[in-house]
């Protein structure tokens, strides 16, 4: 088994891509009521901000800052994980060793993160989740998706409507 670590900073700044285990499947975005209500939830309990955010079918990428107060993050996703998955209707396909943990067959069991450590590391992460969209050929205009924080950063000011990104130059991470 391999040696799995988190990096775990107290009020730290964090880059998440999180996956469905079968990565065909759409529900993400068929069900995105339903995962922001899940989102909203647990913010009331466990409080993180949001920097960034995208919610593409089959996998979404975050950018959070916590309270200075934690660095749990995994119970965080856990839940949002776990109320998302407890409102959708048993139709996924089930492993055995997922049938044996009583597991629900939604998400991939890990995600990946990447804890943030610079004011240029930040911009980057926060490129990459916007032109995600685009990256995966959903849409010719980043705009033209719904699902992004991208319509915050244009209403507040920060990036033109018409902002494209560059692709090649954002980071490298796990789709």
């Amino acid at each position: 088994m391999s040696n799995y670590r988190r990096n775990f900073v107290h009020g730290g700044c964090y880059f998440f891509t999180v996956n469905l285990l079968e990565r065909q499947r759409t529900l993400l975005t068929d069900h995105i009521d339903l995962l922001r209500d899940s989102v909203r939830r647990v913010k009331v309990l466990y409080p993180f901000h949001i920097d960034a955010w995208v919610v593409l079918p089959d996998h979404m990428h975050a950018v959070w800052t916590l309270p200075p107060d934690t660095n749990d993050f995994p119970v965080r996703w856990r839940l949002i994980k776990l109320l998302f998955s407890k409102g959708l209707p048993h139709t996924e396909r089930l492993s055995s060793v997922r049938r044996q943990r009583s597991e629900r067959g939604i998400w991939q069991r890990r995600y990946w993160e990447h804890t943030i450590s610079t004011e240029s590391d930040y911009a980057q992460h926060i490129d990459y989740v916007h032109a995600n969209p685009l990256k995966h050929g959903h849409v010719n205009r980043i705009c033209d998706w719904p699902y992004s924080s991208f319509h915050r950063y244009v209403r507040d000011g920060i990036l033109s409507v018409d902002w494209r990104g560059d692709v090649g130059d954002l980071p490298n991470v796990l789709d």
